[in-house]
Order: C-alpha cells, then sequence, then structure tokens
C-alpha cells in the first residue's frame, strides 16, 4: 500500500543568505476581499433583494436552506470576481468571504442540516444550476424546477436599474442598438450558420443607454440582425415614459437596422427620432460625385485625409415608403475613397452634417466596447447549455454581472484614473484583493494584504457607495 504523505513546507531556492520556505499554513485565504465592495453597493441600491422579485420560488419553505436572493447572489457576484462556470461553485461553496457577500448567517457553514454538507455554507453547482435549466413551460411541481424566472419582470428590472440611476429627468436619451456573433461549439438549440461570421452562432440583440444595459436578448442567427428591435423599444420606451413621459429619445444603430419597419416605428412615435447607418450603393455614390471629387482634390494638394459633406434627400426603389434625409460623409484617405453614409429623422436645425455624423453617430462606438465587455470579461458568449432557454438565462446573470459592476464604476469610480476601467480592470484591481477570514461568534474579521497598492481608491469607493441613498432616485426598483 502507498505511504499517504502530506507535506507541511517547501523549500524554494534560498535569497541571498535567507532561507526561503513556504507552506499551507496560513488559515482561511481568500483572493476576492474586494467582493465585500459589491455587497455594500447592492444592499445600498437593494440590488439582490429587489432582483429576488423577478422570480418566483415553489420551493418547499421548510425545506430551503439557500433563498432565491442568496442564489442569484451567489451566481451573480461569481460572475463579477471571475468565476465563469457552475462547477467552481463546487469549491467556492466553502469560502467564508463569499458566504459573507451572499449575506449568510453562517459562514463557515457549521449549521447545515446533512452532515455531508458541512463547512458548506453556499450552493453547488447542482444546486445553482436549477435557476437555469427550468424550461419556460414547466410546472410548480417538478422537482428539479422550482425556481421560476419571470422573463417581464427581469427584462423591466434592467431598465430600471437606469430610471433609478438619475436624480433629474433628463432631456434626451440615446438608445444603442446593435447585434453580435456568439460563436457555439456543439449542438446547442437554435444552432444555426452565419455567413458573414462564418462560423456557427448565436446572434443576441443588446439596447444600451450609454453605459447602462436595457435589454440582452439571445436570438437564432439565421435572421436579419433588427429582427425584434421595434418590440424591444416599444417595452423599453413605454417603461420610461411611465416616468418621464417628456423625455426625447434617439435611437442610434449601424446600417443593419436601417430597415423600414424601425424608422417607420420611430417617426410614427412622438419624441422617438433615430440616426442610421445605411450601407452605400451604386445610386448613392452617383449623389456625392462632385464631393468625392472635391475630396480627392483636397487630398492631394494636403496629402492629408480630407472630409467633405453633402446633405441628401433619398428614397430607395422598392423598400422605403417616403423619401428621408440622408448625410453622406465623403472622405478621401491615402487608400482612396472612404464614403460613408447616415439615415435620420433628426432636422438640420437640430445637428448640420458634420455634427450629426462626427458627434452624434460615431458615439455609437462606445456601445461596442460594453459589449466586448459582457463577451470577454463577464463571459456573455459561455452559451453552452444543450436548450436555448438555458442559455438566454445565462446571458441574464453575466448582464446583471455587468449592471452590478458597472454601478462600482459609475457610482465609485467618477473622477478618477479607473472611471473608464473595463470590468475585467476593475475585478483585478479593486476586487481580487488578498486576505485573511476569521469567523468567531461575534465578527467576521477580513484582514486585507497591507501591501494592496490601491488602499486610498478602495476607501474612496466605499464612502461614496456609502453615500448613496437608497434608492438614489427615479421610481422604485419593483418588478
Amino acid at each position: 500500500m502507498q505511504t499517504e504523505c502530506r507535506q507541511q513546507s517547501f523549500t524554494f531556492q534560498a535569497l541571498g543568505s535567507r532561507a526561503v520556505v513556504a507552506g499551507f499554513d496560513g488559515g482561511t485565504i481568500t483572493s476576492d476581499a474586494g467582493a465585500l465592495l459589491l455587497r455594500e453597493l447592492a444592499d445600498r441600491r437593494r440590488f439582490f433583494r429587489q432582483l429576488a422579485d423577478c422570480f418566483r420560488d415553489h420551493r418547499n419553505p421548510g425545506q430551503i436552506e439557500h433563498t432565491v436572493e442568496q442564489l442569484i447572489s451567489q451566481r451573480v457576484v461569481g460572475l463579477a470576481l471571475g468565476y465563469e462556470d457552475l462547477v467552481d461553485h463546487d469549491e467556492l461553496c466553502r469560502d467564508p468571504l463569499l458566504a459573507t457577500v451572499v449575506g449568510k448567517s453562517d459562514p463557515l457553514g457549521q449549521d447545515r442540516r446533512r452532515a455531508s454538507d458541512a463547512g458548506k455554507p453556499l450552493a453547488g453547482k447542482s444546486t445553482l444550476n436549477r435557476l437555469e435549466l427550468r424550461p419556460k413551460q414547466a410546472k410548480a411541481a417538478e422537482r428539479y424546477t422550482q425556481v421560476e424566472i419571470l422573463d417581464d419582470a427581469l427584462d423591466a428590472f434592467f431598465v430600471l436599474v437606469m430610471l433609478q440611476a438619475h436624480r433629474q429627468v433628463p432631456e434626451v436619451l440615446v438608445f444603442d442598438l446593435d447585434a453580435t456573433d456568439d460563436i457555439i461549439h456543439g449542438k446547442q438549440e437554435g444552432r444555426h450558420f452565419h455567413g458573414y461570421y462564418d462560423n456557427y452562432c448565436y446572434l443576441p440583440l443588446y439596447i444600451f443607454c450609454g453605459d447602462f444595459l436595457l435589454c440582452a436578448r439571445l436570438r437564432e442567427s439565421n435572421i436579419d440582425a433588427s429582427k425584434g428591435s421595434v418590440e424591444e423599444l416599444t417595452r423599453i420606451i413605454a417603461q420610461v415614459r411611465r416616468w418621464w413621459p417628456e423625455v426625447r429619445i434617439i435611437v442610434r444603430a449601424d446600417s443593419g437596422f436601417a430597415r423600414e419597419e424601425l424608422m417607420a416605428w420611430c417617426e410614427a412615435e412622438p419624441g422617438v427620432e433615430y440616426v442610421l447607418g445605411l450601407a452605400k450603393n451604386a445610386r448613392l455614390l452617383k449623389m456625392i460625385e462632385a464631393e468625392a471629387a472635391e475630396a480627392a482634390t483636397r487630398h492631394a494638394s494636403t496629402g492629408k485625409a480630407e472630409r467633405v459633406f453633402a446633405e441628401l434627400r433619398y428614397k430607395t426603389l422598392e423598400t422605403w415608403s417616403r423619401e428621408r434625409r440622408v448625410v453622406a460623409k465623403v472622405e478621401h484617405l491615402e487608400k482612396g475613397a472612404n464614403p460613408r453614409f447616415i439615415v435620420t429623422s433628426l432636422s438640420e436645425a437640430d445637428y448640420d452634417t458634420r455634427a450629426l455624423y462626427e458627434q452624434l453617430y460615431c458615439a455609437r462606438g462606445e456601445m461596442e466596447n460594453r459589449i466586448k465587455e459582457q463577451q470577454l470579461d463577464l463571459f456573455a458568449d459561455r452559451t453552452s447549455a444543450t436548450r436555448m432557454r438555458a442559455n438566454q438565462i445565462r446571458l441574464w446573470f453575466s448582464s446583471l454581472a455587468y449592471v452590478l459592476m458597472n454601478e462600482v464604476r459609475r457610482v465609485g469610480l467618477e473622477g478618477t484614473d479607473l472611471e473608464q476601467a473595463t470590468c475585467g480592470t476593475l475585478r483585478l484591481k479593486l476586487l481580487k484583493i488578498g486576505a485573511r477570514v476569521a469567523v468567531s461568534v461575534r465578527r467576521v474579521l477580513v484582514s486585507m494584504s497591507s501591501s494592496y497598492p490601491y488602499q486610498e481608491l478602495f476607501a474612496q469607493v466605499l464612502e461614496r457607495v456609502r453615500g448613496l441613498e437608497c434608492p438614489p432616485g427615479g421610481p422604485p426598483l419593483r418588478c
């Protein structure tokens, strides 16, 4: 029989005359002490408490050890901390720091009902999995599908977070729409090949208002990019107008959304305008021949990129119901002509040609950075479940993690060097803090590393979070 041997210390290369010795004897250590900031913010905003209203719990109350609020807190905070897979929680369920953040009264898990669960204050992957795998039409009595997500309430939650964040009613809101590829590698439900992305993927629709995420809708990829955008805007704008009836709304998107249905809908809605990219064609290029020649002449004279703007009236031969305002950016670069077109319902009195393109339309590129944050930093593309419904729920959880992290950035980091930092950078610099955790009857003592380089910033963020009103503004965050 092989002898079981557990080495208590390790000797490494000496440092001059000093021996370097290490061992696993430091006590309960966490690398995620900064998650306490998330707990403070979520509590001030009642984020998880009210998010739990978007779920319906059919479980027997007498048999519950993890409330819905605790389950969704654990899942969302786990994503914010960088733990993308449910299987990670089979180890994380022992973490007293995460248990504290989630709100467990027994962060050491000593009072679990089953002896085999002792020392595990949090839910494991199998319990968390029930949040994702419930079919939409599941019966309440089904054993493993007893936590139901209320889709309409959860959709409304994202909008309500934005409404609450404003202390004053804004004059104008700009809604950015975009579709992106979510590559899939298995035989998931809704799998289709997309020619533009040259792969099998989903085609989720995102809607942002500045940094605020309003919609994340998972869709099959065998559709037009604009499909469903009118329905999503209808519900979002209706919800916004219940609180801000006079606010002006501008819908902004690339040429994939320049469709008659969307433009006609915006034109019929009071107080709703649009500015959309427009794909170039032979007719449009012919209409700007004079401006193209002027830009080319200027470039030949200066050797620099030259722009000329043109104001057009344009109607397609078949698909548009009316003539519309089109602005052309006629640019000539070292590599040649680079024309771009946008179509808009905004008048020249609102924006002249240059301002419309350079100041308003080009600003939509920032939305793409927000989508990248979700996919790269918060695992929005972790859609590997068999059913599309489960993958939509995963996308929602990733989106909730983004909303929480964006609130940290918006509330705590305005005016600092990190006010434009990505969620991944915020995680690294604010959340990933090494600490020793000691739990006693009277307190949970988190002794953070004294060599942590951003101590002043951490204290500043905490002070700003604690200064939040609850709720800070807008309607009550009730779904």
